[in-house]
């Protein structure tokens, strides 16, 4: 007789993977099933299957770290996994059903504005009945006013087409990809890094990389820059100015994290907070109705095991049952603390005044740079909107290609614009504003996340709610067109997810996340 598995139910199927397997059936209508085929979904949890890897992502084995520290890049190629493939064509994302809003069990939304979201894009896919005639090959004069106009912070009149595209990065090695840096090795291998072997070398990068780190963080402090991230081989760091995503001190984020870099940064001083863990547990609290503390460890603590065996020396039976050591409680902690590392459940939250003593902590931590691999000896990436001590201006690039669709009465031509690069926040909102303008309220699109940032997303606790007048008049020379200001001041709504299509019709937004 076969063994009864809780939770195991080889028959069911989700309505949306049964309607694309009769749709595969229909398409190879009379063909035999391989001898050897398995049945998908058979699966023991009851989920649906995982999501096939990335081209360039990591072998499903090597994502498990083994230990606290990450102290080689193989650790890093971690749990996170690119909603779309990245090699995918204009062609195919037309044809593609999976794009049809229709066809999606995840809900859509509709609104005149997109939500702010804080996770950094590496593609996004537009296409439109119109053509995206500013992304074509621009003139000299139009690129050099483009570039002086984003570096005064002049306000100019839409579309504004190049502003759009500039992002400021450090360091800066044009034959090295310095983003996305998770899970990067495969991409590096085989590229020239001169200072892996020289720490005199590594010593001079990481000191320059020091004096840019802290140009930003001034600039942040002093309201003269909105954001920017550090992106590390092994986590990656948003940091917001105050004001911005409803908060009236600075933020800063870190995803994903590690047991061990959470006691590293306890170990100098720094407070911090788990917010997703906090809010699990308070829902536990309102669906159960009982106490819970809520912190981190949540484990019972030496004071509680006291307190929970009391009432049986009340009824002398405490001899007869075996009371949890210290030991054994300390195992039980650490392999909870463990368990949520690499995950986005693991993302820190630092505030106020201990972002200076992250930022201390971060120039002097030797985590922060991988020892071997690819990236050994490389300083972290840092992205920014605006200018610094120490970066280059670079741009994001757009390609825009024209395809033929079919349609009732033929063929009609069917416009598409890439642009590819780390899209950060702002860019993405003013590609959108300029686009809502170029295109006459019709477009829609693709995004395509780097996966560790989509938990910048998250809503904070506020102590305050702010002033939209204040922040802006605080921030009026933060370098951002006012419109995106008002966007990213808004208080994030997606959680742990993020913008996945976009479309646009009529000047009103659909988004799905």
């Amino acid at each position: 007789m076969a063994l009864s598995v809780p939770g195991y139910s080889p028959s069911f199927r989700k309505p949306p993977e049964t309607l694309r397997l009769r749709r595969k059936r229909v398409g190879s209508l009379g063909a035999a099933a391989s001898p050897g085929e398995q049945n998908p979904f058979a699966r023991l949890d009851n989920r649906p299957p995982a999501a096939a890897e990335p081209p360039d992502g990591p072998p499903r084995g090597q994502q498990e770290a083994q230990g606290p520290f990450l102290d080689s890049n193989q650790e890093n190629d971690l749990l996170w996994e690119e909603k779309f493939p990245e090699r995918t064509t204009v062609t195919e994302l037309l044809q593609t059903p999976q794009v049809s809003f229709s066809e999606s069990d995840i809900p859509s939304s509709e609104s005149t504005e997109l939500p702010v979201d804080w996770s950094i894009k590496t593609r996004l896919l537009f296409t439109s009945s119109q053509p995206f005639t500013w992304a074509d090959h621009l003139k000299a004069q139009e690129e050099a006013h483009g570039v002086i106009q984003h570096c005064r912070a002049t306000e100019v009149t839409l579309p504004q087409s190049i502003q759009s595209l500039i992002y400021w990065l450090h360091p800066a090695f044009p034959w090295l990809p310095l983003f996305p840096r998770i899970g990067a090795d495969r991409k590096m291998a085989g590229k020239i890094n001169p200072w892996s072997n020289d720490e005199t070398l590594q010593h001079i990068l990481m000191s320059d990389w020091s004096v840019s780190f802290t140009s930003l963080y001034n600039l942040l402090k002093t309201k003269l820059c909105p954001y920017f991230y550090v992106c590390t081989y092994q986590f990656t760091i948003l940091f917001r100015a105050a004001g911005l995503a409803g908060n009236d001190v600075i933020t800063a984020l870190i995803s994903p994290t590690t047991r061990g870099i959470r006691e590293a940064m306890k170990n100098e001083g720094i407070e911090f907070s788990l917010p997703l863990i906090k809010e699990n547990a308070h829902e536990k609290k309102k669906a159960s109705g009982t106490s819970l503390e809520q912190r981190e460890e949540q484990v019972i603590s030496d004071e509680d095991e006291d307190e929970s065996f009391s009432w049986l020396e009340e009824m002398g039976v405490q001899d007869k049952i075996k009371k949890p050591d210290i030991l054994s409680i300390k195992l039980r902690k650490e392999k909870h603390e463990v368990r949520m590392d690499h995950r986005p459940e693991s993302v820190v939250l630092v505030k106020g005044m201990n972002t200076l003593t992250l930022l201390n902590f971060l120039i002097n931590s030797k985590s922060l740079i991988a020892s071997s691999g690819p990236q050994a000896g490389l300083p972290p990436t840092l992205l920014s909107p605006i200018a610094f001590r120490g970066a280059t201006m670079q741009m994001l690039k757009a390609r825009s290609v024209n395809v033929k669709t079919q349609a009732v009465s033929g063929y009609k031509d069917q416009f598409s614009l890439e642009i590819t690069g780390p899209i950060m926040p702002h860019s993405l909102h003013s590609v959108t504003m300029l686009l809502k303008s170029s295109q006459k309220g019709s477009f829609s699109a693709g995004l395509y996340t780097h996966e560790p940032t989509a938990v910048f997303n998250i809503c904070l606790p506020v102590d305050q709610v702010l002033d939209k007048e204040t922040v802006h008049e605080e921030l009026a020379n933060c370098g951002l067109h006012p419109k995106t200001l008002d966007q990213l001041s808004q208080t994030p709504i997606l959680g742990k997810s993020s913008l996945r299509h976009v479309e646009m019709s009529d000047y009103v937004y659909n988004w799905r996340s």
